[in-house]
């Protein structure tokens, strides 16, 4: 059982030993080797700890919490895209997600609520400590920009998930200030964005190998037009895609391959979270992702299924179907037979490692990033921000471009959308994220911003003015001593 810490202990607890996280992959910037603990003031002290203390955020954001078990229940299983999945008895608790019958003392609620201030924790330690670090400039303003974009991003999943929540910007300096009020969710997003503006001033379009995975300039204004779009900002999300639309990216030729580890980091790849498998370092090659949804039995645990409703909503003949479901009985396209004997009908083909790649001792599938933002997602928004300000030609020449590399040479499938139609074009641009995006995390809190909650997830138990967020964890209401205060209808 994983053991979930309490967000007051992450602000409370000395810094030094989240920092010196073991961080490792092939991409250098995250071989951190193993450290004794260090005291905290001998440390921020020069450029290998703030390279340290800067590897440490992304060594964190593929932990447990961030995408395991708790970022599922949150932020997938409550769609209708996705199903518990392994057997009916093992970890029901994500039937509560997915039937809207969570209360507030669930644990995953609150596992994810301590995996984001982890993150945003170690990013206000960077903060607030490598300025004071004599070193590059250059390099000293762009660990403060990765470190922003990091805890933008962690305040995006947090404000998504549980609407007004603490806005924490700088590490306590002491107990008065460990204690502090949620934040309007407006205050949380002027935050997110300003953080993402100021990274994408000063992050780079691009790395060298080593550092292959950072944060970009196209990331922070990805995520930007993003953050834009759950707030309508339509002008704002159609000229900052527009910008990244400019910066070199494409869509990958082949749907299914790029998913596989063999090409992360591709064209398409907008951020990836990064993982590595490390022979010998089994502490450090830690991400849990693929394995809670790899095949039962054969390459993980069974979680996070695709739904029957999800089979069905691709167009007949369309290849990312296949690419994105692994059927039962099927024999994926690297070799490997999913028996007949699997508990479950469906499951992930993007978060798919075959069975070769499998090391004993390790998680299966700790090669597998997790993809954050792909440039296809920035072609839809860029469609729908153009179809929302009535330019019907961008939105089709956005939204036919992810159709055309989904269909391949096919002259018979996948059809270019014509309609100049507002509504049916936004409709069609609705489907196409369902089906290009399936099973990355999107899917749940776009019905909800779309504001079709209850026709999409009412049959499941969804209502309006309650479950367009989560409860508060029980824990942090009490904690505050009711300085929190729980999200209405819980």
């Amino acid at each position: 059982m994983k053991k979930h810490i309490n967000i007051q202990s992450c602000f409370t607890a000395a810094a030094l030993s989240a920092i010196l996280l073991t961080a490792s992959c092939k991409k250098d910037f995250l071989n951190v080797a193993p450290q004794a603990q260090q005291p905290a003031t001998e440390f921020w002290k020069t450029s290998a700890d703030a390279t340290k203390g800067v590897n440490a955020i992304y060594a964190q954001l593929r932990s447990w919490d961030n995408v395991a078990f708790n970022a599922l229940c949150i932020e997938s299983t409550g769609s209708d895209e996705a199903d518990k999945g392994s057997t009916p008895t093992d970890a029901t608790f994500f039937n509560l997600y997915d039937t809207f019958t969570v209360t507030s003392t669930q644990g995953a609620l609150q596992g994810f609520w301590t995996g984001q201030y982890q993150n945003i924790n170690l990013c206000n330690q960077v903060l607030d400590n490598i300025p004071n670090i004599t070193m590059d400039a250059t390099l000293k303003s762009r660990y403060l920009a990765e470190a922003k974009f990091v805890r933008a991003y962690s305040y995006f999943r947090l404000v998504r998930a549980y609407g007004n929540v603490p806005l924490r910007l700088h590490v306590p300096k002491d107990a008065s200030e460990y204690n502090v009020p949620q934040s309007d969710k407006t205050a949380v997003y002027a935050q997110i964005e300003k953080d993402l503006t100021e990274a994408a001033a000063t992050l780079p379009t691009s790395y060298g190998a080593t550092d292959l995975g950072r944060a970009t300039k196209g990331a922070a204004l990805g995520m930007l037009a993003k953050v834009s779009m759950y707030e309508k900002k339509w002008a704002e999300v159609l000229a900052l895609t527009n910008q990244v639309m400019g910066l070199g990216y494409d869509l990958f030729p082949d749907f299914e391959k790029g998913f596989r580890t063999q090409n992360e980091n591709n064209i398409e790849s907008v951020f990836e979270i990064q993982a590595e498998l490390l022979v010998g370092n089994a502490d450090a090659s830690n991400s849990q992702f693929s394995q809670v949804q790899g095949i039962a039995g054969l390459m993980g645990w069974g979680f996070n299924t695709p739904s029957a409703v999800l089979a069905a909503a691709f167009e007949t003949g369309d290849p990312r179907r296949d690419a994105t479901i692994l059927f039962k009985g099927e024999t994926t396209p690297q070799g490997d037979l999913v028996p007949t004997t699997v508990p479950n009908d469906r499951y992930n083909q993007k978060s798919y490692v075959p069975v070769s790649m499998r090391v004993s001792g390790y998680n299966e599938g700790a090669q597998q990033n997790i993809r954050v933002l792909r440039f296809s997602d920035v072609l839809l928004m860029n469609a729908e921000a153009a179809n929302e300000l009535g330019n019907s030609a961008q939105a089709l020449t956005s939204l036919n471009r992810v159709r055309k590399r989904a269909r391949g040479t096919s002259t018979t499938i996948l059809a270019d959308v014509t309609t100049t139609d507002k509504a049916a074009l936004r409709t069609a641009i609705y489907k196409e994220r369902q089906v290009e995006l399936a099973m990355e995390s999107d899917r749940y809190f776009d019905v909800i911003r779309q504001g079709r909650g209850v026709e999409v997830f009412g049959v499941k138990g969804w209502k309006a003015n309650k479950n367009e967020v989560w409860p508060i964890p029980s824990t942090e209401i009490d904690q505050s001593g009711g300085l929190l205060v729980q999200n209405p209808g819980y």
